[in-house]
């Protein structure tokens, strides 16, 4: 992955630190130093999960508090943009170029992909496109500093951070890669995909089985993660993602999904004036939804394949984007 110290290293180092220390509470150093909550983190990871408390003293030693990371959190979420304007953000001619161009080169392991996960190519190149630009935007936080400075600094979500750092630690550990090394969002997402450490240790595989799993700078690895994370979720090999729609009469928006879940079936919404281009099974659940567009409202369906997107993001906007990606860079392989 990287030229790491591995965590046998981490604990000669925060012997030198930290001595002979107990629960580590009293010598945690820079940012931290003193604080409660990383003191009892400190004993949790000690007593739960079987870290040296001097390897714990040692990390901390080097973790920074962040505060642009807490002013980035705590800013107010901009307007949502509507479809016409959201989509022009994903969809250009470079973001097309650049994934038939990852596409091809790491066509094996799309390919190896597909067959185990029964995810097309195409969509796990559009989700890592739209993550990260291929690779080309990973985030440049250090994951320590961002899980740490959210975890004790912020309280509104310090739970969810608490244990995203927590599984953080485990897969660093399991991983044997020095923590501190690792960058990420300043959010903690990770790699090409923007994994968060908890979803890394649920769906992520060394998918080159080297021994170890690098979502970082091995796109085979960042390939398979994305795979396993879609099949895990629900999607259904050869399934469509989203049918186009035609609403008409007055009482369409009472088809409209609140939130993401489909709740109402094909028949259902056909009722409501719903109808589909294309032939769905009548009692099929779907996600019905309205957006924005250039030319003016668009109507879908999203099928269980896009509702399992949405389990990567929860948005509409974000799981259309993928979809209309991943159709352009098809198209665009069979144009070359």
């Amino acid at each position: 992955m990287h030229s790491l110290r591995s965590w046998a290293a981490r604990t000669l180092i925060g012997v030198g630190i930290a001595g002979a220390l107990g629960t580590g509470a009293q010598a945690l150093a820079a940012d931290y130093d003193g604080s409660p909550q990383v003191a009892e983190f400190v004993e949790e990871m000690t007593r739960d999960y079987g870290f040296a408390s001097e390897q714990l003293v040692s990390l901390f030693a080097e973790v920074e508090r962040k505060q642009a990371i807490l002013d980035a959190i705590s800013r107010p979420a901009e307007k949502v943009k509507p479809w016409k304007e959201y989509r022009p953000i994903f969809i250009t001619d470079k973001r097309i170029a650049q994934g038939v161009e990852f596409w091809s080169k790491n066509q094996a392991a799309l390919e190896k992909a597909e067959a185990e996960y029964g995810v097309p190519p195409q969509f796990i190149v559009a989700i890592i496109g739209v993550e990260t630009f291929y690779g080309g935007n990973t985030g440049s936080w250090r994951v320590m500093d961002a899980l740490s400075t959210l975890a004790f600094d912020y309280p509104p979500r310090a739970p969810f951070f608490r244990k995203e750092l927590r599984e953080f630690l485990l897969l660093t550990r399991e991983e044997q890669v020095d923590p501190i090394t690792l960058k990420g969002s300043y959010a903690g997402a990770m790699g090409l995909p923007q994994f968060m450490p908890s979803s890394f240790r649920a769906y992520a595989v060394d998918f080159d089985g080297d021994g170890h799993i690098n979502i970082w700078s091995n796109p085979t690895d960042a390939i398979g993660s994305v795979a396993s994370y879609f099949k895990r979720h629900g999607w259904q090999a050869g399934g469509q993602v989203a049918s186009r729609v035609e609403a008409s009469g007055a009482r369409v928006d009472e088809g409209l999904t609140q939130g993401l879940d489909p709740v109402k079936s094909v028949a259902e919404l056909r009722a409501l004036g719903w109808n589909s281009q294309d032939k769905l099974a009548e009692d099929l659940p779907v996600t019905a939804f309205r957006l924005e567009g250039a030319q003016g409202d668009e109507y879908w369906f999203g099928l269980p394949n896009f509702y399992t997107i949405t389990r990567y993001n929860r948005s509409v906007m974000y799981a259309m984007a993928v979809n209309q990606l991943a159709e352009l860079l098809v198209e665009a392989r069979g144009n070359r």
